[in-house]
């Protein structure tokens, strides 16, 4: 059966040497989590479907595979065929010529089939650059048996302040009210307070490319983040970013955690998670007091697989890129490890698929999410820039680095929040201005 679903999502397979017989080596890099540990698991379909080719992996964690691909890529050493690519890269790499257009996938790979806003992510002038492996927004999570024992029902469009009061009640010592994501870094605590800014109103630059840091929806929102953490958070949460988050939430130790669609099928998944039976979602929470119109605390992000320009075997490269990101590897995902498992958030087929929506009761918020997320409205206020959780621009990881860092000083009490913001809106100016970016318009 393996061998079938490696044939039919790849729409190459034909004449090829025998097994063991190997004649490309591709070298892939992928970033380490649990979808890239089955897909790892589960290549050998790949290659029995495609004894020509042989698989050679490089995994590391998101910083440091990122740092390794990001070399790689500009410099065209040709160290990797396949890479993980993010949201933030695949247009800015597209359009410095890093990645091969993915022009000539096969007929049945049905690209219609990948939702809209993940596809737009992937995309650049129309084109994709890169195919989704998994798609996510934010959405928050909550402990049901926890809001019962309380007496506090979960709105159908929480608030900041609604999480608040809950997490007040529910903090206690072996669960912390609330969890965030408070370990610095663009992907982290930043990814996180800036979807919560957008919520209050906030921007990280107006029309003229004026950095807006110390507004004061920035300030309404960095207040709230900072509170919820000293009053109702872990007591190291500067220190835990997704996976520890994750980790804490289904050990018990978080009431509330507002983070990554994604991890719905961990935090559900009783072979895992000690609170599986008792996992509820909600919507992204919003702030009560900002205007109409105003977005609520999601974003919009894909892992996704695209191939190096300095790739030698580009062809075999698209097969393998091709049958990692199809409708049938998800099939093969679904026969391992089950429905629930599967890859989420890339094609619309799966949120149609009855076997999945009977195994992830949280599918149909997940989908409805992600089809609201919108990259180029990532705000109430007009802005200049593409990207909801980032700012889709070449200096934007220096400025989120620089910027999580003071965040994360005013989480632990080191710096006050209104500091934070002043360093921030000071070091946010610097960069621009020393990168003339501002110059080229």
């Amino acid at each position: 059966m393996a061998t079938a679903l490696a044939l039919g999502a790849t729409g190459l397979a034909g004449a090829t040497p025998a097994r063991g017989q190997a004649t490309t080596t591709l070298s892939i890099a992928v970033v380490d989590n649990v979808d890239t540990e089955r897909l790892r698991a589960l290549a050998d379909a790949f290659t029995d479907a495609n004894p020509d080719i042989a698989l050679e992996w490089v995994t590391d964690t998101e910083n440091l595979l990122r740092q390794q691909v990001s070399t790689d890529v500009a410099t065209g050493a040709g160290k990797f065929d396949v890479v993980t690519v993010g949201a933030y890269e695949v247009p800015i790499w597209a359009e410095r010529g890093w990645l091969r257009p993915l022009d000539q996938m096969p007929a049945d790979y049905n690209v219609d089939d990948l939702i809209p806003s993940i596809r737009g992510e992937v995309s650049y002038d129309n084109q994709l650059y890169a195919a989704p492996f998994y798609g996510e927004a934010a959405f928050t999570m909550y402990r049901t048996d926890l809001f019962q024992q309380a007496g506090f029902p979960m709105p159908e469009q929480p608030t900041w302040a609604d999480l608040a009061g809950a997490a007040r009640v529910l903090n206690t010592g072996d669960t912390s009210g609330i969890c965030l994501r408070g370990k610095p870094g663009w992907g982290e605590n930043v990814a996180l307070v800036t979807a919560m800014a957008n919520s209050f109103g906030a921007r990280w630059f107006d029309e003229n490319w004026q950095a807006q840091l110390t507004s004061p929806e920035w300030t309404a929102a960095l207040d709230t983040y900072v509170q919820l953490l000293r009053d109702y958070g872990p007591s190291n949460a500067a220190e835990l970013g997704y996976q520890e988050n994750l980790d804490r939430f289904r050990q018990g130790g978080c009431a509330i955690w507002v983070d990554s669609t994604a991890a719905a099928s961990a935090v559900t998944d009783a072979n895992t998670s000690s609170v599986a039976q008792h996992v509820g979602f909600a919507p992204p929470p919003r702030s009560a007091d900002a205007p109409e119109g105003t977005p609520n605390a999601t974003w919009l992000w894909s892992w996704s697989l695209g191939i190096a320009r300095s790739s030698k075997q580009p062809e075999a490269a698209a097969r393998f890129v091709a049958w990692a990101t199809s409708p049938q590897y998800s099939e093969l995902v679904a026969q391992h490890y089950g429905w629930a498992q599967v890859p989420p958030g890339t094609r619309a087929s799966l949120y149609a698929n009855p076997w999945y929506l009977a195994s992830a009761p949280f599918a149909p918020l997940v989908y409805s999410t992600i089809q609201a997320a919108n990259p180029d409205e990532p705000t109430a206020q007009p802005v200049p820039y593409r990207g909801i959780q980032y700012v889709g621009i070449p200096q934007f990881p220096g400025i989120g680095t620089a910027v999580g860092a003071r965040f994360a000083l005013a989480v632990s009490g080191q710096i006050s929040p209104a500091e934070a913001l002043d360093n921030a809106q000071w070091v946010t100016g610097r960069v621009l201005e020393h990168s003339e970016f501002i110059a080229q318009d």
